[in-house]
């Protein structure tokens, strides 16, 4: 049984694409723990699935129904975000041109320049908001990939996603988007032209913290698709069982909690844009964020449940002021159902370009109330 294609995402979503056991009737797919899948007398496989690496059931579901809130042709389940994100750049080949942000995620930009570049692929970074120069670096017929994040992690960038479509295109590359920190909910990558959709799904699309996962949705499942998929297989960054199915559990409630992250996000933005103990609110949300205007035209429903604060007082300011914290807590990684805050410097290292006095903010479920009071008295 499935739902009509008619319903909305968010009912899509809380059904799971209305999934019913053909056995049982239940509406909660079984885990299936098995390794590998039996042959007939005639030696072809009864259920089509060879070995649980590239086939296990528990993987079906996930991946159709992000394929349907992304409006994609495909989708691959990988074990972690990282996993998610190297096998885009494994499936191209040594000698290959890519663009990347100035501002992104440090474990990846870490990979890039080690082990990718080793490895051969020309890496270059490039300031993203700016189309013009990302027009001017690329190179047709060397140019393979352009990959942005939007918003970006920690500094909230935006990225105009249909004008790098149109960038990628006429150099002959691809576009790769990480959309973790926007969703499905406000965000659709593929209806504005880009080819790939990534998302580490450890965080909003699980939403728990409980699961290590990450995702790659495609807008056509064409050769450059198969290759990234042949990258999972054979590297073996698989998914378990177990973890596929509580990311489809957290994906039920991925609308819901979402919209109520977003909403929350925006109030505690403008509570505290303007306040005294603070330098800057970077929330796309906010008028006067740079990028509010391309953020408005491609995030849909809300600018997302992410924010980051710049604090009066550099480091040790930023420091104290999370140290009297009793609501927010103190740990990496985002999209929860806590509120969570850290200092990225300090997690990033002495490499690190973050501002030392920028904090990013993970929104949670709690009582907005709560947490604006909470940081509140922190910045007395």
């Amino acid at each position: 049984m499935s739902l009509p294609d008619s319903v909305k995402p968010a009912t899509a979503a809380a059904q799971a694409l209305g999934f019913r056991d053909p056995v049982t009737g239940a509406f909660v797919p079984p885990i299936q723990p098995a390794t590998t899948y039996e042959r007939g007398p005639d030696n072809q496989l009864l259920s089509g699935r060879l070995y649980s690496r590239p086939d296990n059931p528990n993987y079906d579901q996930v991946e159709a129904l992000l394929t349907r809130l992304e409006g994609g042709a495909a989708t691959a389940a990988f074990s972690s975000g990282m996993a998610a994100a190297t096998a885009v750049f494994l499936s191209l080949r040594p000698g290959d041109h890519v663009l990347v942000p100035k501002v992104i995620y440090w474990a990846l930009r870490g990979w890039l320049v080690g082990w990718a570049a080793d490895w051969g692929l020309r890496i270059e970074s490039v300031d993203m908001t700016d189309p013009a120069r990302v027009a001017a670096a690329a190179r047709p017929g060397e140019t393979r990939l352009i990959w942005i994040e939007t918003p970006a992690n920690p500094t909230l960038v935006v990225t105009d996603i249909a004008a790098l479509a149109d960038v990628a295109h006429r150099a002959g590359a691809s576009l790769a988007v990480d959309s973790t920190f926007a969703t499905p909910v406000h965000t659709q990558p593929i209806a504005l032209g880009a080819d790939l959709v990534m998302h580490s799904a450890t965080k909003y699309l699980n939403g728990h913290s409980d699961v290590i996962a990450g995702t790659v949705t495609a807008a056509a499942a064409n050769d450059s698709w198969q290759r990234i998929k042949t990258v999972r297989t054979q590297a073996g960054a698989v998914l378990g069982p177990f973890e596929a199915w509580l990311l489809l559990r957290g994906m039920r409630t991925l609308y819901a909690r979402v919209e109520t992250q977003s909403r929350s996000a925006q109030r505690i933005a403008e509570r505290f844009s303007g306040h005294a103990g603070i330098e800057a609110v970077l929330y796309p949300g906010l008028a006067t964020f740079p990028g509010h205007e391309i953020a408005a035209r491609q995030m849909r429903g809300g600018f997302g449940g992410m924010l980051s604060l710049r604090v009066r007082g550099g480091a040790p300011g930023a420091l104290a002021f999370i140290g009297r914290l009793q609501v927010w807590k103190r740990a990496t990684s985002l999209g929860g159902v806590e509120s969570l805050i850290e200092h990225r410097a300090s997690v990033e290292g002495p490499q690190s370009s973050t501002p030392a006095d920028l904090l990013r903010m993970s929104v949670g479920l709690e009582d907005t109330g709560d947490l604006i009071l909470d940081l509140e008295q922190a910045l007395r």
